[in-house]
C-alpha cells in the first residue's frame, strides 16, 4: 500500500486535525463512564467541557471513587447519573448511546465490548486489552456492529506529533534504519507492603474480575496496577503503546516479523512483578525498532527521558512528548530544529482533540483517527514483546493471521483463562 493511500484510507488529514471546529449542534447523547478513576476522570472532563451529551451513568467498583466524580458531574454541568459498581446493570439500565472505558487494563475487552453490543459508541483507553485475542474480539465487534470506537492514543492529535509526522515523511530525517522507543524514568526501589483486607466501599472481587484471584494490597489500588502483570503489562504496555503506535503512523508497515524482548527486576523492592528494566527488538521489513525501559536514575547527560528516535541518513529525529519534537542533523553546521509541544492540563495530554475527532466521526459515520485497529496493532507489539518476555526466546509473528509461527507454548498466551464467571470474548 502506497502511503498517501494509507493515510487516505486511515482518515488522516494532518494539517486540519488541530484546528478541528466543534460539531454543529445536533444530538445530546447519553453518555455513561466506566472506570471514575484519575484518567476517566480526564476523558470526561473534556466530554462534559465539548457538551452535546447528558451524563446518565457512573460505573467504579471503589464507591469513594464514583462518589467524587459523582459531584463533579453535578457541579460542572448539573446532571445527575444513577450510580453503578457493576457495568452490566449500567448498561441494561440506562442504555448510553456514548461509553468511557477508563477501567484497568484486564477490564477493558469485556466492558468495551458489552458496551458495542448494547448499541454504543466507545470511547476506550490504551491498552485496548491485557492479551492479544482480547484486542482482535473488540475489533470483530466493533465492526460487526458498526460502531465507532476510539482509542485513547492521544498524540495522533498532539500538534507537534502531527507537524513532526509530517516532517518525517517530508524525506528531510533521509532513510530511516533504525527506530528507538524509550521511557527511561527514574523510580527508585519502592517499598514492599503487606496484603491487606480491602478497603470499605470497595468490591475487590468485582476489581479483580477476570484476573486470577488475588489478595487487596494498596500497591494495586489506586493506580498501581500498571506494574502488576496480573492486570496489566508494565511500562511497555502502558507507556510503549503510545510510542509504538507513532511508529506505525509513520511507517507503511503494520505489524513486526520477530520479537525478541529480555529484561528483569533489578531496581524494584516492592509488590509490582512488571520488570523494571526492560530491552526489546523488533524487526520489520525495512527497518528495526527498539524498545527501553529503566527504572535506574535519569541518565543527566541526555537530553530526553522519554520518546521515539527516529535514526535517518540525514540526521536523528526525536518524537517527544513535554519537549515537542526536535531535529538533529547529520551536517554539525546546520540547525537543530525544535518545535514546541501544545499540551492540555490537567496532565499535558490532548484529549479535548481526540474527543472532537470521536463525536465527528459518530456524527459522520467516518473511522476515527485512533481507530480501534490502530489501538490493535500498536498494543500488539506491547503484548508481543510481553510475551517474549515471559518466553525468554525470540517470537515469528504472522501478523495477517496473528498467530506466532511454529511455538504452540507461545500461541497459548495470546488468550488467558478467566476466572470463575466470566467468559473470554470472541
Amino acid at each position: 500500500m502506497k502511503r498517501r493511500e494509507f493515510v487516505k484510507n486511515t482518515g488522516i488529514t494532518l494539517s486540519a486535525l488541530p484546528l478541528m471546529p466543534a460539531l454543529s449542534k445536533v444530538k445530546n447523547y447519553k453518555l455513561a463512564l466506566i472506570g471514575c478513576g484519575w484518567w476517566g476522570n480526564n476523558i470526561l472532563g473534556e466530554a462534559m467541557a465539548y457538551g452535546e451529551c447528558k451524563v446518565v451513568g457512573l460505573c467504579d467498583v471503589d464507591q469513594s471513587a464514583l462518589d467524587r466524580t459523582n459531584e463533579r458531574v453535578k457541579t460542572l454541568k448539573g446532571d445527575k447519573p444513577k450510580l453503578y459498581k457493576d457495568f452490566r446493570e449500567l448498561l441494561a439500565t440506562e442504555k448510553p448511546e456514548i461509553v468511557i472505558v477508563a477501567t484497568p487494563d484486564h477490564w477493558h475487552a469485556l466492558t468495551a465490548i458489552a458496551a458495542i453490543k448494547q448499541g454504543a459508541h466507545v470511547y476506550v483507553e490504551k491498552p485496548i486489552g491485557h492479551t492479544i485475542g482480547e484486542g482482535q474480539a473488540i475489533l470483530k465487534n466493533a465492526r460487526d456492529h458498526g460502531k465507532t470506537v476510539q482509542v485513547g492514543t492521544h498524540r495522533r492529535v498532539s500538534p507537534h506529533n502531527i507537524s513532526g509526522l509530517e516532517f518525517l515523511r517530508s524525506g528531510k530525517v533521509g532513510k530511516v534504519s533504525q527506530v528507538k522507543c524509550f521511557v527511561n524514568y527514574g523510580q527508585g526501589p519502592g517499598e514492599a507492603q503487606p496484603d491487606q483486607e480491602a478497603p470499605a466501599g470497595l468490591d475487590w472481587d468485582m476489581y479483580v474480575g477476570p484476573a486470577a484471584e488475588t489478595a487487596y494490597n494498596p500497591k494495586i489500588h489506586p493506580r498501581g496496577f500498571r506494574q502488576f502483570l496480573n492486570f496489566a503489562n508494565g511500562t511497555m504496555g502502558d507507556w510503549g503503546i503510545h510510542w509504538f503506535d507513532q511508529v506505525l503512523w509513520w511507517t507503511e508497515e503494520r505489524f513486526p516479523k520477530r520479537i525478541f524482548s529480555s529484561g528483569d527486576r533489578f531496581v524494584k523492592q516492592d509488590n509490582t512483578n512488571a520488570p523494571d528494566t526492560q530491552l526489546a527488538t523488533f524487526e520489520f521489513e525495512d527497518f528495526v525498532m527498539n524498545w527501553e525501559n529503566r527504572a535506574c536514575a535519569p541518565t543527566g547527560y541526555l537530553d530526553h527521558n522519554v520518546g521515539a528516535m527516529f535514526y535517518g541518513t540525514e540526521g536523528t529525529f526525536h518524537m517527544g512528548w513535554q519537549d515537542g519534537w526536535t531535529f538533529y542533523p547529520r551536517n554539525k553546521n546546520a540547525e537543530v530544529i525544535n518545535v514546541k509541544p501544545q499540551l492540555n492540563e490537567p496532565d499535558q495530554q490532548n484529549i479535548k482533540e481526540l474527543w472532537a475527532d470521536f463525536r465527528k466521526s459518530i456524527e459522520d459515520g467516518t473511522r476515527p483517527v485512533c481507530d480501534i485497529l490502530h489501538g490493535h496493532l500498536a498494543t500488539n507489539i506491547s503484548l508481543l514483546g510481553m510475551i517474549s518476555y515471559k518466553l525468554g526466546r525470540s517470537i515469528e509473528w504472522d501478523g495477517d493471521k496473528e498467530v506466532i509461527l511454529n511455538d504452540p507454548e507461545a500461541n497459548k498466551l495470546l488468550t488467558r483463562k478467566y476466572r470463575g464467571e466470566w467468559e473470554y470474548p470472541v
